[in-house]
Protein backbone atom coordinates (compact mmCIF):
# COMPACT_ATOMS: atom_id res chain seq x y z
CA UNK A 1 0.00 0.00 0.00
CA UNK A 2 1.28 3.34 -0.77
CA UNK A 3 2.44 5.24 2.17
CA UNK A 4 0.94 8.86 3.01
CA UNK A 5 3.82 11.18 4.39
CA UNK A 6 3.32 14.38 6.11
CA UNK A 7 5.91 16.94 5.86
CA UNK A 8 7.77 16.93 9.58
CA UNK A 9 6.09 19.80 11.00
CA UNK A 10 2.78 17.80 10.54
CA UNK A 11 4.27 14.01 11.57
CA UNK A 12 2.08 14.05 14.46
CA UNK A 13 -1.05 14.71 12.98
CA UNK A 14 -3.55 11.42 11.76
CA UNK A 15 -5.15 12.92 8.65
CA UNK A 16 -3.98 13.04 5.49
CA UNK A 17 -3.75 15.64 3.41
CA UNK A 18 -5.50 13.75 0.15
CA UNK A 19 -7.23 11.33 1.54
CA UNK A 20 -10.89 12.88 1.25
CA UNK A 21 -10.50 13.26 -2.24
CA UNK A 22 -13.74 10.98 -3.55
CA UNK A 23 -12.25 10.38 -6.96
CA UNK A 24 -8.93 8.74 -5.57
CA UNK A 25 -8.35 5.16 -6.75
CA UNK A 26 -9.43 2.54 -4.53
CA UNK A 27 -6.19 1.59 -2.75
CA UNK A 28 -6.45 4.89 -1.24
CA UNK A 29 -9.67 4.66 0.56
CA UNK A 30 -7.64 2.58 3.77
CA UNK A 31 -6.23 5.78 4.52
CA UNK A 32 -9.09 6.37 7.09
CA UNK A 33 -10.28 9.87 8.45
CA UNK A 34 -9.58 10.90 11.70
CA UNK A 35 -11.69 9.63 14.27
CA UNK A 36 -13.14 11.88 16.66
CA UNK A 37 -11.41 11.29 19.62
CA UNK A 38 -8.17 12.57 17.11
CA UNK A 39 -10.49 15.75 16.05
CA UNK A 40 -11.16 16.14 19.69
CA UNK A 41 -8.09 16.27 21.19
CA UNK A 42 -6.20 18.57 18.87
CA UNK A 43 -9.26 21.23 19.13
CA UNK A 44 -9.86 21.05 22.82
CA UNK A 45 -6.12 22.44 24.06
CA UNK A 46 -7.49 25.35 25.47
CA UNK A 47 -10.28 26.16 23.40
CA UNK A 48 -13.99 26.00 23.56
CA UNK A 49 -15.63 24.93 20.27
CA UNK A 50 -18.82 26.05 19.81
CA UNK A 51 -22.16 23.90 18.76
CA UNK A 52 -22.16 25.45 15.08
CA UNK A 53 -18.40 24.33 15.26
CA UNK A 54 -18.87 20.96 16.30
CA UNK A 55 -21.24 20.40 13.70
CA UNK A 56 -18.79 20.87 11.15
CA UNK A 57 -16.23 18.95 12.80
CA UNK A 58 -19.14 16.05 12.67
CA UNK A 59 -19.50 16.67 9.26
CA UNK A 60 -15.96 15.98 7.86
CA UNK A 61 -16.66 12.87 9.68
CA UNK A 62 -19.46 11.16 7.77
CA UNK A 63 -17.85 8.02 5.83
CA UNK A 64 -16.81 8.20 2.75
CA UNK A 65 -19.56 6.53 1.04
CA UNK A 66 -21.95 9.13 2.18
CA UNK A 67 -19.40 11.74 1.30
CA UNK A 68 -19.61 10.72 -2.48
CA UNK A 69 -23.31 11.48 -2.63
CA UNK A 70 -22.78 15.07 -1.73
CA UNK A 71 -22.53 17.77 -4.26
CA UNK A 72 -20.68 19.92 -1.55
CA UNK A 73 -17.84 19.46 1.16
CA UNK A 74 -17.50 23.23 2.39
CA UNK A 75 -20.60 25.10 4.52
CA UNK A 76 -21.11 28.84 3.07
CA UNK A 77 -19.48 31.10 5.16
CA UNK A 78 -22.68 33.70 6.08
CA UNK A 79 -22.33 37.35 7.86
CA UNK A 80 -24.84 39.17 9.52
CA UNK A 81 -25.92 42.54 10.00
CA UNK A 82 -22.79 44.27 8.42
CA UNK A 83 -23.21 47.74 11.06
CA UNK A 84 -23.76 45.72 14.05
CA UNK A 85 -20.69 43.18 13.36
CA UNK A 86 -18.57 46.27 12.71
CA UNK A 87 -17.07 46.98 16.26
CA UNK A 88 -14.49 49.53 15.16
CA UNK A 89 -17.04 51.39 13.02
CA UNK A 90 -19.20 51.71 16.23
CA UNK A 91 -16.68 52.68 18.71
CA UNK A 92 -15.65 55.21 15.95
CA UNK A 93 -19.46 56.87 16.19
CA UNK A 94 -19.60 56.89 19.88
CA UNK A 95 -16.82 58.20 20.35
CA UNK A 96 -17.25 61.37 17.61
CA UNK A 97 -21.36 61.66 17.01
CA UNK A 98 -23.16 63.97 20.03
CA UNK A 99 -25.41 61.59 22.13
CA UNK A 100 -28.68 62.73 20.46
CA UNK A 101 -27.41 62.15 16.81
CA UNK A 102 -25.37 58.91 18.04
CA UNK A 103 -28.91 57.96 19.06
CA UNK A 104 -30.96 58.45 15.97
CA UNK A 105 -27.94 57.05 14.11
CA UNK A 106 -27.25 54.61 15.16
CA UNK A 107 -31.09 53.22 15.00
CA UNK A 108 -31.17 54.12 11.37
CA UNK A 109 -27.95 52.18 10.57
CA UNK A 110 -28.89 49.10 12.64
CA UNK A 111 -32.20 48.96 10.50
CA UNK A 112 -30.33 49.90 7.39
CA UNK A 113 -27.89 46.89 8.32
CA UNK A 114 -30.98 44.34 8.39
CA UNK A 115 -32.37 45.87 5.06
CA UNK A 116 -29.28 45.09 3.31
CA UNK A 117 -29.28 42.06 4.26
CA UNK A 118 -33.10 40.87 3.83
CA UNK A 119 -33.88 42.85 0.99
CA UNK A 120 -30.71 44.80 -1.05
CA UNK A 121 -28.05 41.76 -1.43
CA UNK A 122 -29.80 39.65 -3.28
CA UNK A 123 -30.86 42.90 -5.56
CA UNK A 124 -26.97 42.66 -5.76
CA UNK A 125 -26.44 39.07 -6.81
CA UNK A 126 -29.02 39.48 -9.40
CA UNK A 127 -27.26 42.72 -10.73
CA UNK A 128 -24.03 40.45 -11.22
CA UNK A 129 -25.95 37.77 -12.96
CA UNK A 130 -27.60 40.18 -15.06
CA UNK A 131 -25.52 42.81 -16.83
CA UNK A 132 -26.73 45.40 -18.90
CA UNK A 133 -27.36 44.67 -22.77
CA UNK A 134 -27.19 47.12 -25.63
CA UNK A 135 -30.55 46.82 -28.34
CA UNK A 136 -29.29 49.35 -31.37
CA UNK A 137 -32.00 47.97 -33.75
CA UNK A 138 -35.71 47.39 -33.13
CA UNK A 139 -37.39 44.83 -35.12
CA UNK A 140 -38.23 47.13 -37.95
CA UNK A 141 -34.60 48.19 -38.38
CA UNK A 142 -35.75 51.68 -36.45
CA UNK A 143 -32.31 52.78 -34.47
CA UNK A 144 -33.49 53.35 -30.92
CA UNK A 145 -29.69 52.41 -29.24
CA UNK A 146 -31.81 51.17 -25.99
CA UNK A 147 -29.78 50.22 -22.85
CA UNK A 148 -31.52 47.57 -21.06
CA UNK A 149 -30.88 46.95 -17.29
CA UNK A 150 -32.65 44.38 -15.16
CA UNK A 151 -35.08 44.87 -12.39
CA UNK A 152 -32.93 44.57 -9.52
CA UNK A 153 -30.40 47.49 -10.83
CA UNK A 154 -33.60 50.14 -11.52
CA UNK A 155 -34.97 48.48 -7.52
CA UNK A 156 -31.42 49.97 -6.45
CA UNK A 157 -32.05 52.91 -7.88
CA UNK A 158 -35.17 53.02 -5.83
CA UNK A 159 -33.64 52.11 -2.83
CA UNK A 160 -30.71 54.72 -2.90
CA UNK A 161 -33.57 57.62 -2.94
CA UNK A 162 -35.65 56.09 -0.17
CA UNK A 163 -32.50 55.67 1.88
CA UNK A 164 -31.57 59.12 1.45
CA UNK A 165 -27.96 57.74 -0.42
CA UNK A 166 -27.39 61.03 -1.37
CA UNK A 167 -30.20 63.40 -0.60
CA UNK A 168 -28.91 62.82 3.51
CA UNK A 169 -25.61 64.86 2.72
CA UNK A 170 -27.58 67.86 0.97
CA UNK A 171 -30.62 68.25 3.62
CA UNK A 172 -28.06 68.06 6.64
CA UNK A 173 -30.70 66.94 9.08
CA UNK A 174 -27.69 66.46 11.73
CA UNK A 175 -25.31 69.38 10.75
CA UNK A 176 -21.90 68.89 9.68
CA UNK A 177 -22.63 65.00 11.12
CA UNK A 178 -24.90 64.74 7.72
CA UNK A 179 -22.04 63.43 5.70
CA UNK A 180 -20.70 61.05 8.04
CA UNK A 181 -24.16 59.81 8.18
CA UNK A 182 -24.26 59.23 4.52
CA UNK A 183 -20.25 57.82 4.33
CA UNK A 184 -21.56 54.52 6.65
CA UNK A 185 -24.44 54.28 4.59
CA UNK A 186 -22.68 54.16 1.33
CA UNK A 187 -19.81 52.44 3.41
CA UNK A 188 -22.81 49.25 4.10
CA UNK A 189 -24.17 49.67 1.24
CA UNK A 190 -21.33 49.16 -1.17
CA UNK A 191 -20.14 45.25 -1.21
CA UNK A 192 -24.33 44.87 -1.89
CA UNK A 193 -25.06 47.33 -4.36
CA UNK A 194 -24.38 45.51 -7.02
CA UNK A 195 -22.37 48.04 -8.51
CA UNK A 196 -25.08 50.91 -7.96
CA UNK A 197 -22.46 52.56 -5.54
CA UNK A 198 -20.89 53.96 -8.80
CA UNK A 199 -23.68 55.93 -10.40
CA UNK A 200 -24.30 57.19 -6.97
CA UNK A 201 -20.98 58.39 -6.37
CA UNK A 202 -21.07 60.77 -9.69
CA UNK A 203 -24.87 61.33 -8.75
CA UNK A 204 -23.42 62.78 -5.76
CA UNK A 205 -20.66 64.86 -7.34
CA UNK A 206 -23.12 66.38 -9.65
CA UNK A 207 -25.01 67.95 -7.10
CA UNK A 208 -21.91 69.14 -5.24
CA UNK A 209 -20.73 71.18 -8.49
CA UNK A 210 -24.68 72.39 -8.22
CA UNK A 211 -24.46 73.25 -4.79
CA UNK A 212 -20.89 74.59 -5.24
CA UNK A 213 -22.16 77.45 -8.04
CA UNK A 214 -24.97 78.57 -5.70
CA UNK A 215 -28.00 76.57 -7.57
CA UNK A 216 -28.48 78.90 -9.94
CA UNK A 217 -32.21 78.44 -11.07
CA UNK A 218 -31.57 76.70 -14.40
CA UNK A 219 -30.26 74.14 -12.14
CA UNK A 220 -32.72 74.06 -9.34
CA UNK A 221 -35.07 71.45 -10.94
CA UNK A 222 -31.94 68.94 -11.09
CA UNK A 223 -30.67 69.62 -8.21
CA UNK A 224 -33.90 68.72 -6.37
CA UNK A 225 -33.68 65.59 -8.96
CA UNK A 226 -30.65 64.53 -7.97
CA UNK A 227 -31.00 64.74 -4.30
CA UNK A 228 -34.46 63.64 -4.13
CA UNK A 229 -36.07 60.77 -1.50
CA UNK A 230 -38.95 59.81 -3.85
CA UNK A 231 -38.49 57.21 -5.95
CA UNK A 232 -40.05 58.54 -9.16
CA UNK A 233 -38.44 61.96 -9.01
CA UNK A 234 -34.72 61.11 -8.17
CA UNK A 235 -31.73 61.35 -10.99
CA UNK A 236 -28.77 59.90 -11.47
CA UNK A 237 -25.63 61.52 -13.56
CA UNK A 238 -23.12 60.43 -15.46
CA UNK A 239 -19.59 61.93 -15.67
CA UNK A 240 -18.49 62.32 -19.08
CA UNK A 241 -14.87 63.39 -19.38
CA UNK A 242 -12.42 60.29 -21.29
CA UNK A 243 -12.70 60.11 -24.74
CA UNK A 244 -10.75 58.48 -27.20
CA UNK A 245 -6.83 59.18 -26.49
CA UNK A 246 -7.97 58.15 -22.86
CA UNK A 247 -6.52 58.49 -19.28
CA UNK A 248 -5.97 61.36 -17.01
CA UNK A 249 -4.72 63.81 -19.54
CA UNK A 250 -8.07 65.57 -20.23
CA UNK A 251 -6.24 68.76 -21.03
CA UNK A 252 -5.04 67.42 -24.02
CA UNK A 253 -6.86 64.62 -24.84
CA UNK A 254 -10.17 66.59 -25.11
CA UNK A 255 -11.96 66.83 -29.01
CA UNK A 256 -15.10 67.25 -27.77
CA UNK A 257 -16.37 70.87 -29.10
CA UNK A 258 -19.55 73.21 -28.35
CA UNK A 259 -21.08 75.44 -30.71
CA UNK A 260 -23.79 78.23 -28.89
CA UNK A 261 -26.77 78.68 -30.18
CA UNK A 262 -28.93 81.82 -30.88
CA UNK A 263 -30.83 80.68 -27.81
CA UNK A 264 -27.65 81.11 -25.07
CA UNK A 265 -27.28 76.95 -25.16
CA UNK A 266 -25.12 74.93 -27.11
CA UNK A 267 -24.79 71.83 -29.28
CA UNK A 268 -21.91 69.50 -28.13
CA UNK A 269 -20.17 67.07 -30.74
CA UNK A 270 -18.05 64.51 -30.06
CA UNK A 271 -16.81 61.04 -29.26
CA UNK A 272 -16.58 60.08 -25.61
CA UNK A 273 -14.81 56.97 -25.19
CA UNK A 274 -15.98 55.74 -21.77
CA UNK A 275 -18.90 57.01 -20.28
CA UNK A 276 -19.92 55.61 -16.72
CA UNK A 277 -23.48 55.06 -16.16
CA UNK A 278 -24.35 55.54 -19.19
CA UNK A 279 -28.24 54.72 -18.63
CA UNK A 280 -27.81 57.91 -15.76
CA UNK A 281 -30.73 60.67 -16.36
CA UNK A 282 -28.29 63.57 -16.71
CA UNK A 283 -24.44 64.58 -16.53
CA UNK A 284 -21.50 66.75 -16.47
CA UNK A 285 -18.98 66.83 -19.16
CA UNK A 286 -15.98 68.93 -20.70
CA UNK A 287 -15.90 70.78 -23.94
CA UNK A 288 -14.00 73.30 -25.68
CA UNK A 289 -16.05 76.44 -26.85
CA UNK A 290 -15.75 77.13 -30.52
CA UNK A 291 -15.19 80.92 -31.20
CA UNK A 292 -16.58 83.26 -33.40
CA UNK A 293 -13.65 82.14 -36.15
CA UNK A 294 -14.01 78.76 -35.64
CA UNK A 295 -11.37 78.01 -33.91
CA UNK A 296 -10.93 76.67 -30.00
CA UNK A 297 -8.64 76.81 -27.02
CA UNK A 298 -6.36 74.24 -26.56
CA UNK A 299 -5.44 72.84 -23.09
CA UNK A 300 -6.90 73.21 -19.61
CA UNK A 301 -7.99 76.34 -20.56
CA UNK A 302 -9.77 75.63 -23.06
CA UNK A 303 -12.47 73.39 -21.19
CA UNK A 304 -15.74 74.31 -19.87
CA UNK A 305 -17.86 72.51 -17.89
CA UNK A 306 -21.40 71.54 -19.57
CA UNK A 307 -24.55 69.92 -17.75
CA UNK A 308 -26.99 67.98 -20.11
CA UNK A 309 -29.81 65.90 -20.03
CA UNK A 310 -29.14 62.25 -21.71
CA UNK A 311 -32.90 61.91 -22.97
CA UNK A 312 -35.42 64.90 -23.90
CA UNK A 313 -39.11 64.80 -22.76
CA UNK A 314 -39.98 62.26 -24.57
CA UNK A 315 -37.38 59.60 -23.72
CA UNK A 316 -35.43 60.12 -26.53
CA UNK A 317 -31.88 60.41 -26.79
CA UNK A 318 -30.39 64.23 -26.57
CA UNK A 319 -28.94 63.98 -30.13
CA UNK A 320 -26.70 61.35 -28.94
CA UNK A 321 -25.81 57.60 -30.80
CA UNK A 322 -24.31 54.99 -28.06
CA UNK A 323 -21.39 52.97 -30.42
CA UNK A 324 -21.70 50.15 -27.75
CA UNK A 325 -21.10 48.89 -24.56
CA UNK A 326 -18.02 48.51 -22.89
CA UNK A 327 -16.65 44.48 -22.19
CA UNK A 328 -14.99 45.53 -19.16
CA UNK A 329 -14.14 43.39 -16.06
CA UNK A 330 -14.96 44.95 -12.26
CA UNK A 331 -17.51 47.04 -12.77
CA UNK A 332 -19.92 44.77 -15.51
CA UNK A 333 -23.51 45.60 -13.96
CA UNK A 334 -22.74 49.28 -14.65
CA UNK A 335 -24.10 49.96 -18.12
CA UNK A 336 -20.27 52.10 -19.74
CA UNK A 337 -20.52 53.22 -23.13
CA UNK A 338 -19.01 54.64 -25.94
CA UNK A 339 -21.61 57.72 -27.06
CA UNK A 340 -20.94 59.88 -30.24
CA UNK A 341 -22.52 63.46 -29.30
CA UNK A 342 -24.40 64.92 -32.37
CA UNK A 343 -25.34 68.33 -31.05
CA UNK A 344 -26.39 67.26 -27.99
CA UNK A 345 -28.29 70.06 -26.32
CA UNK A 346 -26.23 71.21 -23.18
CA UNK A 347 -25.80 74.02 -20.81
CA UNK A 348 -22.68 75.86 -20.01
CA UNK A 349 -22.68 76.33 -15.77
CA UNK A 350 -18.69 77.03 -15.74
CA UNK A 351 -17.16 80.30 -16.69
CA UNK A 352 -15.74 79.78 -19.81
CA UNK A 353 -11.91 78.31 -19.82
CA UNK A 354 -12.83 77.32 -15.74
CA UNK A 355 -13.97 73.65 -16.59
CA UNK A 356 -11.70 72.06 -14.94
CA UNK A 357 -11.96 74.28 -12.34
CA UNK A 358 -15.48 73.61 -11.62
CA UNK A 359 -15.48 69.90 -11.96
CA UNK A 360 -13.14 69.11 -9.43
CA UNK A 361 -15.75 69.60 -6.66
CA UNK A 362 -17.30 66.45 -8.49
CA UNK A 363 -13.76 64.98 -9.07
CA UNK A 364 -12.81 65.05 -5.26
CA UNK A 365 -16.47 63.55 -4.13
CA UNK A 366 -15.94 60.46 -6.65
CA UNK A 367 -12.73 60.05 -4.87
CA UNK A 368 -14.02 60.18 -1.36
CA UNK A 369 -16.47 57.53 -2.22
CA UNK A 370 -14.10 55.33 -3.86
CA UNK A 371 -12.72 55.41 -0.98
CA UNK A 372 -15.70 54.02 1.03
CA UNK A 373 -15.92 51.49 -1.93
CA UNK A 374 -12.08 50.41 -1.69
CA UNK A 375 -12.62 49.83 2.37
CA UNK A 376 -15.86 48.74 2.47
CA UNK A 377 -14.38 45.63 -0.07
CA UNK A 378 -11.82 45.24 2.65
CA UNK A 379 -14.07 44.86 5.19
CA UNK A 380 -16.90 42.60 3.11
CA UNK A 381 -13.70 39.94 2.38
CA UNK A 382 -12.44 40.05 6.52
CA UNK A 383 -15.61 39.27 7.52
CA UNK A 384 -15.69 36.74 4.79
CA UNK A 385 -12.59 35.40 5.64
CA UNK A 386 -13.44 35.70 9.82
CA UNK A 387 -16.70 33.38 8.92
CA UNK A 388 -14.78 31.23 6.80
CA UNK A 389 -11.85 30.29 9.68
CA UNK A 390 -15.20 28.85 11.44
CA UNK A 391 -16.36 26.68 9.30
CA UNK A 392 -12.99 25.47 7.28
CA UNK A 393 -11.33 22.63 8.82
CA UNK A 394 -8.24 21.37 7.61
CA UNK A 395 -5.51 19.41 9.12
CA UNK A 396 -7.43 18.15 11.99
CA UNK A 397 -9.05 21.47 12.91
CA UNK A 398 -10.88 24.37 12.50
CA UNK A 399 -8.89 27.49 10.71
CA UNK A 400 -9.84 30.01 13.21
CA UNK A 401 -7.52 27.94 15.31
CA UNK A 402 -4.63 27.71 13.45
CA UNK A 403 -2.63 30.51 14.65
CA UNK A 404 -0.82 31.72 11.29
CA UNK A 405 -3.83 32.18 9.15
CA UNK A 406 -5.28 34.76 12.15
CA UNK A 407 -2.11 36.58 12.18
CA UNK A 408 -2.83 36.59 8.50
CA UNK A 409 -6.46 37.59 8.59
CA UNK A 410 -5.42 40.41 11.26
CA UNK A 411 -2.63 41.50 8.75
CA UNK A 412 -4.85 42.41 5.63
CA UNK A 413 -5.55 45.55 4.63
CA UNK A 414 -5.85 44.57 0.01
CA UNK A 415 -7.55 47.74 -1.69
CA UNK A 416 -6.40 51.14 -3.54
CA UNK A 417 -9.05 53.63 -4.95
CA UNK A 418 -9.33 53.42 -8.69
CA UNK A 419 -10.39 57.02 -9.74
CA UNK A 420 -7.09 58.28 -11.34
CA UNK A 421 -4.32 56.26 -10.56
CA UNK A 422 -1.85 56.29 -7.82
CA UNK A 423 0.36 58.65 -9.77
CA UNK A 424 -1.95 60.84 -11.03
CA UNK A 425 -3.53 61.10 -7.75
CA UNK A 426 0.29 61.40 -6.06
CA UNK A 427 0.86 64.44 -8.42
CA UNK A 428 -2.19 66.12 -7.45
CA UNK A 429 -1.34 65.97 -3.80
CA UNK A 430 2.05 67.72 -4.81
CA UNK A 431 0.27 70.74 -6.54
CA UNK A 432 -2.25 71.27 -4.06
CA UNK A 433 0.86 71.56 -1.19
CA UNK A 434 2.62 74.01 -4.07
CA UNK A 435 -0.44 76.15 -4.48
CA UNK A 436 -0.53 76.26 -0.56
CA UNK A 437 2.46 77.28 -0.22
CA UNK A 438 4.14 75.37 2.73
CA UNK A 439 0.77 76.32 4.92
CA UNK A 440 -1.25 72.83 4.19
CA UNK A 441 2.10 70.82 5.56
CA UNK A 442 2.03 73.03 8.26
CA UNK A 443 -1.41 72.03 9.31
CA UNK A 444 -0.87 68.80 9.03
CA UNK A 445 2.21 68.55 11.04
CA UNK A 446 0.47 70.45 13.94
CA UNK A 447 -2.90 68.22 13.03
CA UNK A 448 -0.64 65.08 13.92
CA UNK A 449 1.25 66.45 16.83
CA UNK A 450 -2.18 66.85 18.53
CA UNK A 451 -3.61 63.46 18.38
CA UNK A 452 -0.25 62.07 19.66
CA UNK A 453 -0.30 64.41 22.45
CA UNK A 454 -3.73 62.60 23.82
CA UNK A 455 -1.85 59.17 23.98
CA UNK A 456 0.85 60.59 25.58
CA UNK A 457 -0.09 58.91 28.94
CA UNK A 458 -1.09 55.85 27.44
CA UNK A 459 2.26 53.44 28.11
CA UNK A 460 1.17 50.63 26.17
CA UNK A 461 0.88 53.59 23.06
CA UNK A 462 4.60 55.03 23.63
CA UNK A 463 5.89 52.78 21.06
CA UNK A 464 3.46 53.75 18.82
CA UNK A 465 3.79 57.30 19.52
CA UNK A 466 7.24 57.24 19.53
CA UNK A 467 7.37 55.32 15.82
CA UNK A 468 4.95 58.11 14.70
CA UNK A 469 7.11 61.02 15.66
CA UNK A 470 10.13 59.99 14.53
CA UNK A 471 8.28 59.81 11.14
CA UNK A 472 7.47 62.74 11.33
CA UNK A 473 10.91 64.14 12.17
CA UNK A 474 11.87 62.20 9.23
CA UNK A 475 9.47 63.64 6.75
CA UNK A 476 10.08 67.25 7.95
CA UNK A 477 13.62 66.84 7.08
CA UNK A 478 12.55 65.46 3.54
CA UNK A 479 10.63 68.25 2.77
CA UNK A 480 12.98 71.03 3.63
CA UNK A 481 15.85 68.52 1.75
CA UNK A 482 13.70 68.21 -0.97
CA UNK A 483 13.32 72.42 -1.65
CA UNK A 484 17.12 72.24 -3.14
CA UNK A 485 16.27 69.75 -5.24
CA UNK A 486 14.92 69.44 -9.11
CA UNK A 487 11.39 68.60 -10.52
CA UNK A 488 12.51 65.23 -11.30
CA UNK A 489 13.33 64.44 -7.58
CA UNK A 490 9.89 65.37 -6.79
CA UNK A 491 8.10 63.74 -9.33
CA UNK A 492 9.78 60.41 -8.65
CA UNK A 493 9.11 60.58 -4.79
CA UNK A 494 5.78 61.90 -5.35
CA UNK A 495 3.86 58.24 -4.36
CA UNK A 496 6.29 58.02 -1.76
CA UNK A 497 5.62 61.02 -0.26
CA UNK A 498 1.73 60.75 -0.98
CA UNK A 499 1.88 57.11 0.96
CA UNK A 500 4.12 59.03 4.06
CA UNK A 501 1.51 61.48 4.56
CA UNK A 502 -1.16 58.45 4.24
CA UNK A 503 0.85 56.07 6.57
CA UNK A 504 1.48 59.00 9.25
CA UNK A 505 -1.97 60.36 9.03
CA UNK A 506 -3.43 57.14 9.37
CA UNK A 507 -1.14 56.07 12.18
CA UNK A 508 -2.24 59.09 14.45
CA UNK A 509 -6.22 58.79 13.70
CA UNK A 510 -5.42 54.74 15.30
CA UNK A 511 -3.26 56.78 18.14
CA UNK A 512 -6.06 58.87 18.85
CA UNK A 513 -8.74 56.12 18.88
CA UNK A 514 -6.86 53.94 20.89
CA UNK A 515 -6.07 56.34 23.45
CA UNK A 516 -9.89 56.99 23.90
CA UNK A 517 -10.65 56.11 28.29
CA UNK A 518 -12.81 52.99 27.10
CA UNK A 519 -10.65 52.08 24.29
CA UNK A 520 -10.20 47.94 23.91
CA UNK A 521 -7.09 45.84 24.26
CA UNK A 522 -7.63 45.57 20.25
CA UNK A 523 -7.82 49.27 19.85
CA UNK A 524 -4.29 49.52 21.05
CA UNK A 525 -3.27 47.03 19.13
CA UNK A 526 -4.62 47.55 15.89
CA UNK A 527 -2.34 51.19 16.59
CA UNK A 528 1.04 49.53 17.68
CA UNK A 529 0.67 47.13 14.29
CA UNK A 530 0.09 50.36 11.64
CA UNK A 531 3.05 51.85 13.13
CA UNK A 532 5.41 48.82 13.14
CA UNK A 533 5.61 49.47 9.50
CA UNK A 534 8.00 51.86 7.85
CA UNK A 535 5.74 55.14 7.86
CA UNK A 536 8.33 57.83 6.21
CA UNK A 537 9.37 55.65 3.29
CA UNK A 538 10.09 58.42 1.10
CA UNK A 539 12.87 59.48 3.75
CA UNK A 540 14.48 56.10 3.25
CA UNK A 541 14.09 56.30 -0.30
CA UNK A 542 16.15 59.81 -0.34
CA UNK A 543 18.62 58.82 1.85
CA UNK A 544 19.19 55.90 -0.85
CA UNK A 545 19.41 58.01 -3.62
CA UNK A 546 15.94 56.87 -5.06
CA UNK A 547 15.07 60.12 -6.83
CA UNK A 548 18.12 61.20 -8.78
CA UNK A 549 17.80 61.99 -12.26
CA UNK A 550 20.33 59.30 -12.64
CA UNK A 551 18.45 56.99 -11.32
CA UNK A 552 15.33 57.86 -14.08
CA UNK A 553 18.05 56.61 -16.32
CA UNK A 554 18.70 53.46 -15.07
CA UNK A 555 14.97 52.56 -14.32
CA UNK A 556 14.32 53.09 -18.20
CA UNK A 557 17.52 50.94 -18.62
CA UNK A 558 16.28 48.49 -16.29
CA UNK A 559 12.49 48.44 -17.91
CA UNK A 560 13.40 48.09 -21.14
CA UNK A 561 16.78 45.97 -21.08
CA UNK A 562 16.26 43.64 -24.09
CA UNK A 563 13.42 46.02 -25.82
CA UNK A 564 13.95 47.93 -29.35
CA UNK A 565 13.14 50.94 -27.16
CA UNK A 566 16.25 49.94 -24.96
CA UNK A 567 18.68 52.48 -27.22
CA UNK A 568 17.25 55.06 -26.82
CA UNK A 569 17.38 55.27 -23.23
CA UNK A 570 20.49 54.63 -22.51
Amino acid sequence: MFTCRLPWWRSSATCKPWQSGRFLPRVWETCQPPSRKAISTTVGQGQQVGTQEKQVLEDREMPLTRRETETLFQEQPQTGNQYLEDALLRSYLKTHLPPKVLEEVNQDLERFGNHLLTKIKPLGWECELNPPVFRQYDAWGQRVDHIITCLAWRRMKEIAAEEGLIAEAYERRYSNWSRLHQAVKLYLFSSSSGGFNCPLAMTDGAAKVIESLGIPGSLKNAFDHLTSRDPKKFWTSGQWMTERRGGSDVANGTETVARKQPDGTYRLYGFKWFTSAADSDVTLTLARVVDAEGQVKQGSSGLSLFFLKVRDEEGKLNSIQVQRLKDKLGTRQMATAELWLDGAKAELISAEGRGVAAISNMLNITRIHNVIGAVASMRRMISLSREYARRRVAFGKLLKDHPLHVQTIARMEVLSIWEGTTNILSLDVLRSLTKSQGQVMAVFFSTVQKKLELASSTVKLEPAVKQTQDAISSLAQFTQAAGSKGAVTMELAARDFSYTLARIYAGALLIEHAARPDASSTDISAARRWCNQELCPVATELGNSSYEAEEALTDSALVYEGSPACSSCL
